[in-house]
């Protein structure tokens, strides 16, 4: 989806939720579609960078977490100094300098593009991160480039500068940096990284990494100056060029004035011809995490490859990769629109590269993808099992093997002694350190766990995928723990006790109507596995079990015009949104009537931005109303989409997608920046011919 905002109408809505379903499904003006935060620079949990405002000089640019990690962003028109990046820049005398006019911003799966204007000079500013998820070795690559291209009404003299803050290498400003240049067959490379390297030293949340080094990377093949120094922006300004000289006083921190990396990027006189530059802006860590005591490289490393080898083949493909790009999210952004519409197109749009970033790429001793997802602004979990399974229908939509890379790490870990529970784990540890469970009990107790949600979970996307792998070797391998889940589900799963789910904010809930569904499509999800392992007697039994279970569910739930929210609440309600396996998977255990007895219902039920997610309390979850709303049909899932795009475009609250907000007001309740969001793709995943054409695609 291209997402285009003009200034200065950026904080109008996208999409009034309209009287009629036919004004729900019309095309939102593009000037007024309008990110709650825009993606710049998006590879996993510790290199993402983002801008979150309406002009990319509103404010520095920010970390994901919301810790400033400025990027900034001059240009020298005919002897003047404008901002096109950044809210601080400064000349020598502290002086502000103005910023040019943002006048254009379109955001597309794969490329965040701005464009400005100044002195008549016009300056689109692009950030492009080759995410193709079936091109691996692209896809681990981080690096992401920013490049430019300027033209004018009438002949002006312009140089650029790109100057990055030494912060981006620490976790906190008070951090000691060194610095330094490489060379590289084509590039110069001006680097950063903290003076005490000690991979993989910390773990939590709110962290950023503090290992590794921050490249900048410039093309020889057209005239430019670099510079290690404090000192560049004044210089750039004063002068229009960078101090000669290194800066050679390292160790420092970033806050007592470590060397900045700057490049000046003279354009010459530029006319109507595009006069265009890039420079690539790249991390690299010795090792991505730590799985059950073994320190796992990143994947793009696991032959052996040099960063200058790494940094050079990235180089050598930028044309070829930025027209790969250009066809891929044309023609994704077409298949979304036709999905869902232009709305739905913007959402998937913004959650396209939010999804991957939220992931450490690493590669076993063995060179086999592992794909580790952090719980962002959660509790800090990796590779915890209800974020895999929101996630998913991303990762089965353009490449079921990333989702294989997913459950791998979490079933090896199922299969050991140590884990001792007849239900699925929860999670593997805290980012970056997979080396056992840390939520609720751990190791050690059921206390706080969640084992009907994870067990469910676990059966059912290892159905799904492997049914779009086309084998079940993957199944196979694991047979006895699925067995042994299944056998849970089928003695707990009908009628859960008072355990948490997924929703677990909300507390622990007994007779969880929802929950109870996961078990059911789970336990019939373990039938078909059964079915394609060639064990019929197996299959036939869980298969008569599952629907036995779909028909008493309906009798337990049933509330006059809707179904409750658990099984002893009369009056009460919530999102069946675990329902819409039983169409993707082709189980068909519940009738028709049930989904659209809930959609009429929850169309009544509607707030200003979105569905609540039950009666307990206004908040919902961005992913559970997507899943919710592919239940309906094409005019009220649009219906129940349009409020949703509404609070894209309105929401208050400036950050990376969050999941978790209210309904009525837009504020943000926690998260963001979670991978979950992938689960927006759940709608064009239900889409047979849409999801067959991806599935066969590969990456043109």
């Amino acid at each position: 989806m291209t997402l285009q905002t003009t200034s200065p109408r950026l904080f109008a809505c996208a999409l009034f939720f309209a009287a009629t379903i036919a004004a729900a499904q019309q095309p939102s003006p593009a000037a007024q579609q309008r990110p709650p935060a825009v993606p710049l620079v998006a590879h996993d949990p510790y290199f993402s960078i983002w801008s979150m405002a309406d002009r990319l000089t509103d404010q520095n640019t920010k970390h994901w977490t919301g810790a400033p990690q400025p990027i900034y962003g001059l240009a020298r028109i005919d002897g003047k100094t404008w901002r096109f990046m950044g809210a601080q820049p400064r000349d020598r005398g502290g002086a502000d300098l103005p910023a040019m006019e943002q006048t254009s911003l379109e955001v597309t799966p794969t490329r965040t593009v701005y464009t400005f204007q100044a002195e008549q000079v016009t300056l689109t500013v692009a950030f492009f991160t080759p995410a193709f998820p079936r091109d691996l070795d692209v896809l681990s690559r981080p690096v992401t480039y920013l490049s430019f291209s300027a033209t004018s009404q009438n002949p002006r003299n312009v140089t650029l500068l790109v100057d990055v803050d030494p912060v981006i290498a620490v976790n906190t400003a008070d951090e000691p940096v060194t610095w330094g240049r490489l060379r590289v067959p084509g590039l110069t490379v001006l680097n950063v990284g903290s003076a005490e390297q000690h991979p993989l030293n910390r773990s939590g949340d709110n962290v950023r990494i503090d290992w590794g080094y921050f490249h900048l990377a410039v093309p020889d093949s057209v005239a430019s100056q670099t510079a290690l120094s404090e000192d560049a922006i004044g210089s750039f300004v004063s002068t229009g060029s960078l101090p000669r000289a290194d800066d050679a006083n390292m160790p420092r921190m970033p806050r007592a004035h470590a060397a900045h990396l700057a490049v000046a990027l003279p354009l010459g006189q530029v006319s109507a011809a595009p006069v265009t530059r890039h420079v690539l802006l790249a991390y690299t860590e010795t090792y991505e995490v730590e799985y059950l005591g073994r320190k796992l490289r990143p994947y793009w490393e696991r032959n052996g490859e040099s960063i200058a080898q790494m940094l050079g083949e990235a180089e050598s493909q930028y044309a070829s990769l930025q027209r790969r790009a250009e066809d891929f999210d044309r023609e994704l952004t077409a298949d979304l629109t036709q999905a869902g519409g232009p709305g739905y197109a913007q959402l998937a749009t913004l959650a396209y590269r939010q999804t991957l970033a939220a992931h450490g790429f690493a590669a076993d001793v063995d060179g086999t993808p592992m794909l580790f997802p952090k719980e962002n602004f959660s509790n800090g979990c990796i590779s915890t099992v209800d974020v895999l399974y929101p996630s998913a229908p991303f990762f089965l939509f353009f490449n079921p093997l990333l989702l294989e890379a997913q459950l791998k790490p979490v079933m090896e870990y199922a299969a050991l002694p140590r884990w001792k529970f007849p239900f699925a784990p929860h999670d593997l540890g805290t980012y970056p350190l997979a080396d056992g469970q840390v939520y609720g009990g751990g190791e050690t107790s059921e206390e706080d766990q969640m084992p009907v949600e994870e067990s469910g979970n676990l059966l059912i996307l290892a159905d799904a995928m492997s049914r779009k792998l086309g084998n079940w070797d993957f199944v196979r391998q694991y047979w006895p723990q699925f067995t042994e889940w299944a056998e849970y589900l089928r003695a707990k799963g009908l009628d859960p006790a008072n355990q948490l789910s997924t929703d677990d904010f909300a507390g622990h809930l007994a007779h969880n109507a929802n929950l109870s569904i996961k078990a059911i499509e789970a336990l019939a999800a373990y039938a078909q596995m059964a079915q394609a392992l060639g064990k019929p007697e197996v299959a036939k039994q869980y298969a008569q079990l599952a629907a036995g279970m779909a028909r008493q569910w309906q009798t337990m739930d049933i509330d006059g015009g809707h179904y409750k929210l658990s099984f002893d609440k009369p009056g009460t309600w919530s999102q069946k949104y675990n329902l819409v396996w039983d169409q993707l998977l082709g189980l068909n255990l519940f009738p028709a009537k049930v989904r659209e007895t809930e959609i009429a219902f929850y169309l009544n039920h509607l707030n200003r931005y979105g569905l609540p997610l039950d009666n307990r309390a206004d908040y919902t979850k961005l992913d559970w109303e997507l899943w919710t709303a592919t239940l309906a049909d094409q005019p009220d899932f649009a219906a129940l989409l349009a409020s949703v795009v509404r609070w894209v475009n309105e929401g208050p609250t400036r950050v990376p997608l969050t999941d978790w907000y209210d309904t009525r007001t837009g504020k943000q309740m926690g998260f963001q920046a979670r991978s979950v969001v992938g689960g927006v793709y759940i709608k064009i995943l239900a889409d047979p011919k849409l999801a067959e054409k991806w599935r066969e695609r590969g990456e043109r």
